[in-house]
Parts: structure tokens; sequence; C-alpha cells
């Protein structure tokens, strides 16, 4: 990849990440509160009543927010930004460990 092409791609991954950011941080509070569709389904069906809670559900991010954080706006948006954040060092480490070498030095 020569100069021109790695600067179009680093503009292209973090205007990526800046669009991510708005999403997350900013729209997500304006997202539906109707049920997902696995709890819709469950209800129609019936066995809604057996749902238990999973071993996160007491966790610091637990439905969609930050646990001790009141504005519900703002605990929704950090936890958008700290999901997005998570995501994207965790998936620039898998690259990064498994990237081609073609063994030119930089």
């Amino acid at each position: 990849m020569n100069k021109g092409e790695a600067k179009k791609s680093n503009k292209l991954l973090i205007g990526g990440f800046i669009l991510s950011f708005f999403l997350a941080g900013v729209l997500s509070f304006y997202a539906s509160s109707s049920h997902d569709g696995l709890v819709k389904v469950a209800g129609e069906i019936g066995f809604i009543d057996s749902a238990k809670d999973h071993s996160f559900s007491s966790g610091p991010l637990a439905n969609y927010g930050i646990k001790g954080v009141e504005n519900q706006r703002l605990s929704t948006g950090l936890a958008g930004v700290i999901g997005i954040t998570a995501t994207g060092l965790i998936s620039y480490g898998l690259f990064y460990v498994v990237r081609r070498k073609n063994g030119v030095e930089k």
C-alpha cells in the first residue's frame, strides 16, 4: 500500500469511528424502547415467565446504560461510546495479531 492509499484508508477509518461515536453516543438515546424480537416472541408464544436474568444483568453496563449514572441520556450514550471503543480496540488487536507480514520493514 502506498502513502496515498494509506492516507485514504486512515481517513475512512477515522470517519467511520467518528460516525460510530455519534450514532452510539447521541442517536442511541432515540432508539426504540420496544422489546427486542426475542422478548416479543417469548411474550406472544407464552414462555416469557420462564425467562431468567443472565449472569451480567447486574453488571456496570447492564440494560444499555451505565450503573450509577442517573441521567438516562448520558448513561445510554456513554454505554454506547464504551461499546464502540471496546469493539474497536479488540478488533484492532485481533487484526494486528493475524495481519500478514509482507517482509517489508517500516
